[in-house]
Formats: C-alpha cells, structure tokens, sequence
C-alpha cells in the first residue's frame, strides 16, 4: 500500500513538472509565433513579397518565389539582373540567381514578336482578368500561368565560360533531362528554340516548354516556361511562339494525370545543378 501511494505521489509530480514546462513553453512558443507574425507583416511591407525558399547552390542562388504577379516577378528579376551587371563592372563577382515562380494566367511577347499573333483584342483579355506585357526578351509570344513552372535564370555566363547559343543549349538540356526522369523524350527543333515532343513528326509536333532570354555583358535574364499542370486552353487565344501548324502540350497531358507540382521544381533544380555546376 505505501509502495503505491509512493509511486502515484511519485508520476502526479510528474505530470504535474511536465505541465508546468509545457505551459512555459507554450507561452514561449506563442511569442515567438506573435514575434515571426509580425516579422513576416514587415517583410510584406517593405519587399514585394516574402521568399518562399532561398537556397544557396554551388555556383547560384535558388530562390523560390511562389505564386507571384509577372509585374512583381519581372521587378524581382530586374534587380538581381542590374546588381550583377554593376559588379562586373566594378570587376567584383557578383552572385548568379535562378528563381521558380508560378504566374497568375499572362500572356508576354517578345521584343520581335507579332501582335498579329495575338489572336484576340486586349479588352476581351482584360474582362478575362488575362495580363498582357511587352518584354524585353526574344521570341514571340507565349502564355504564363498556374501549374507551369517559369524560370528566370539571372547568370553570369563567363563563370562557366559560355556564349549565349551555348547557354540556351544548356536550358534546353536541363528540361530534357527532367523530362526523361518520367519516361519523356523532350527534343530540340531545328531554328526553334524551347523544347519539343515528336518535333519532326507531321501534325504531331507539341512543344512542352518555351524558353525567350535576354543577355547584356554576358549577363542574363528572362528565361523559360515549362508546362506542368497548366491549363492549355489558354494557348488557343494565341499562336505559340509565333507558330501556326504546332501545338503545344503538358506533362500532365503527356502522363495523362496531374503532377506534383512541388517535386517536378525540386528535380528541375537538381537538373540546373548538373548542368550549371
């Protein structure tokens, strides 16, 4: 009996520490989250939106920037393009970034692009709630939007001692070898930049990512668009790119089943980490 009282005094001291560190711990924990809600309400404030995530690679910076307006992208991208282009000429090393982002559904074109190949007026875009921007990169005009993943790679091409036919090769490359991983023959067509499937295949041809860039003392910025789980329907208010007897396609249409969206950018990124080392 006293061997009983004993223990059961004995785990009511217990239970009794544990509730007292869990509820200390508890109020800790709820001003630490009142401290990060307030942080993260200045970061809002003062910067056009919070980083989603930052990782520092060997030779670049990978930024994921989220579910972002093109303006905001396009202003992020701006200033990473400039900061770098003023360290080389100050002759300092500056710091390569890559950033990912989702845009809500925008239609660009290129500085040589066609307005022609924009197949509907700018008003019915604008009751659709569809962006429309002139840019400073090459191609024609291409569609932006959820479940396709853009790139904005800012390098510095003479840190891998590249050109910038090389260096579109490299792109190329990088969203071939993410595409084989799901048993996808991505493919490059001849006179066309981006990539394809079956890009020699009569009626066939469908391209799965367009790629437009824009490069100033070897600097780059502008990049790629790689269609995941977009919607295609939107490709039908346009020519892609300036073409009228291709398609263009998705992964998920290719698999015919939805990705996830989250490990297709992971893979991407470990395939720029092989091809920009």
């Amino acid at each position: 009996m006293v061997y009983f009282l004993t223990a059961l005094c004995l785990k009511a001291k217990i239970i009794y520490k544990f509730k007292k560190c869990f509820c200390s711990n508890a109020k800790v924990f709820s001003k630490l989250r009142n401290r990060f809600v307030l942080i993260r309400a200045k970061v809002k404030k003062h910067y056009l939106r919070p980083v989603k995530i930052k990782i520092t690679m060997e030779s670049f910076e990978y930024i994921d920037l989220g579910q972002i307006a093109y303006a905001d992208a396009l202003e992020r991208q701006t200033q990473a393009f400039e900061q770098l282009l003023a360290a080389k000429k100050q002759g300092k090393e500056g710091r390569s970034r890559l950033f990912f982002c989702e845009h809500e559904p925008v239609f660009t074109i290129g500085k040589s692009g066609k307005e022609a190949n924009l197949l509907v007026s700018e008003a019915l875009l604008a009751q659709r709630g569809i962006k429309f921007y002139h840019i400073s990169r090459g191609g024609d005009i291409t569609y932006h939007g959820p479940g396709q993943i853009t790139g904005y790679p800012v390098f510095d091409l003479e840190h891998w001692h590249l050109g910038l036919k090389a260096y579109i090769w490299r792109l190329e490359e990088v969203v071939i070898r993410f595409l084989k991983g799901y048993g996808v023959l991505g493919m490059r067509l001849e006179g066309a930049t981006g990539v394809w499937l079956d890009p020699y295949e009569t009626g066939r041809a469908r391209k799965i990512c367009a790629i437009g860039v824009k490069s100033s003392r070897y600097v780059t910025m502008h990049g790629f668009a790689l269609n995941i789980n977009t919607d295609l329907d939107y490709f039908s208010l346009i020519n892609p790119c300036g073409f009228t007897d291709k398609g263009v396609t998705s992964l998920s249409r290719e698999l015919k089943k939805p990705l996830d969206f989250e490990r297709c950018k992971t893979e991407l990124l470990q395939s720029f980490g092989e091809m920009f080392p």
